[in-house]
Formats: structure tokens, C-alpha cells, sequence
């Protein structure tokens, strides 16, 4: 049995963390989700939010996931670099991606050292997560079910990212 005194104490515990949070920059909070991994690029939750969209900053910041088929990158067939859209580090070529049906932008294979992948069990379910290694921004998840020569499905957010196409 929970005795008042221990239910005070973890209340307060609780706003304490909470209102700490608001404070902290958000790269430290997502520093300890992803086991101690500090980034170069390190932002206020307040900094993050004047620069990115509310719809980016639930992507990128708080790993949202944005509806299937909302995205405009699905059918941008050009050649150029997809980038992450929080701190514009290049993180896919144009020639890995590809039509996997699934509503998301799908590569088979990020720039190499431009992501992290970390296990994800949210919703009941063990995913692997990829994250931008430049500011630990949420870009998606990848799965084991792509083509070859890789024959994963990196399955990103198109809010997450940002096309440049190449110069002709």
C-alpha cells in the first residue's frame, strides 16, 4: 500500500522533472533515450520550436509519425539528396529511394554515419528507430522487408526531411 506521504513525494517529483524539462535542451532529454549519445547539434525545446512547423516539431522532436500519403516527397522522382529538416545534415540519396506502397518516403539506404538506429517499443511493438546522428531528430523507422542490395525499408517521415535537387 502507497502511503499519502510517498504519493506526495512522487507527485512532486514528477512536476519537478516536468517543469525541469521545459528548461533543459531537448537534445540532453533525447541524449538519455538514446543511451547517453550526445549530439553536435544541441537545441532549447523553445529554440526547436520557432524553427520547425508545429507538424515537424512533433516529428522530429517529440517521434511523431505523420499520415500516410500526406507527403509531398512520396512522389518526387528527382535526383538530388534528401536531408533531415531539423538541422539540414544529408541523410538519403535520391538513387536509394524507391515506391514501397506503405504512404512514406522509403530509401534503402541512408548516407553512411548520417543516422542512428535505436529499438523502439512504443505502441506494443519492437521497431528499430532511425534518428538524424546530427541532432538526434526522429526521421522514421527501418524495416527488414526492403529491396535489394540492402533488403531494408528505411520508412521516413517526409516531414522530417527536406529534398535538394541536384544542380543539372
Amino acid at each position: 500500500m502507497i502511503s499519502r506521504r510517498s504519493l506526495s513525494g512522487l507527485a512532486a517529483g514528477v512536476a519537478a522533472a516536468a517543469a525541469l524539462g521545459r528548461y533543459l535542451p531537448l537534445g540532453a532529454a533525447r541524449a538519455a533515450a538514446d543511451g547517453g549519445k550526445s549530439y553536435p547539434i544541441v537545441k532549447t525545446d523553445a529554440e526547436w520550436r520557432q524553427m520547425l512547423t508545429p507538424a515537424q516539431y512533433e516529428v522530429l522532436r517529440k517521434e511523431g509519425t505523420e499520415p500516410p500519403f500526406s507527403s509531398p516527397l512520396n512522389n518526387e522522382h528527382r535526383k538530388g539528396v534528401f536531408a533531415c529538416a531539423g538541422c539540414e545534415q544529408h541523410a538519403f540519396l535520391s538513387e536509394t529511394k524507391f515506391d514501397s506502397g506503405t504512404g512514406w518516403p522509403s530509401f534503402y539506404a541512408p548516407i553512411e554515419g548520417a543516422v542512428d538506429t535505436a529499438e523502439d517499443r512504443s505502441f506494443g511493438m519492437l521497431r528499430t528507430k532511425v534518428s538524424c546522428s546530427r541532432c538526434g531528430g526522429h526521421l522514421g523507422h527501418v524495416f527488414e522487408d526492403g529491396p535489394k542490395p540492402t533488403g531494408l525499408r528505411y520508412c521516413m517521415n517526409g516531414l522530417a526531411l527536406a529534398f535538394t535537387a541536384a544542380e543539372a
